[in-house]
């Protein structure tokens, strides 16, 4: 797999609605706002977001982004790499991105992520 880079940094939150608000008051209006996720992009390209994965015990977390071709094909080879594909939720289409959830051997989340253009 090749990585491109990191498209974003971002918080799992189990409420969007409440963590947007707190993040607006710091730094003003998201750039792109749908239903469970949260962006601001900022001056050099970079991205903070919070991705709403639901009100369960430990949805709170930082996550990254990594950039990549294709994400079914970069899920294949983190999982041949020892990674954890989330199965239950696949490939999550946005208008703006594609995106797969993964985990490595310890636990720690990221994303395989392709940015629409």
């Amino acid at each position: 797999m090749i990585v491109r880079g990191i498209d974003a940094s971002y918080y799992t939150v189990g409420n969007v609605d409440r963590m947007t608000a707190f993040y607006s008051a710091i730094l003003g209006k998201p750039t792109v706002q749908m239903p469970r996720i949260a962006e601001w992009t900022f001056a050099d390209d970079s991205t903070f977001g919070l991705y709403e994965v639901g009100g369960f015990e430990g949805a709170s977390s930082g996550s990254v982004m990594f950039a990549v071709d294709d994400v079914e094909e970069a899920a294949r080879e983190a999982r041949a790499a020892g990674a954890e594909i989330d199965e239950e939720h696949g490939t999550t289409n946005t208008p703006t991105c594609s995106m797969i959830f993964a985990s490595d051997p310890e636990g720690n989340q990221f994303i395989l992520h392709k940015r629409k253009t």
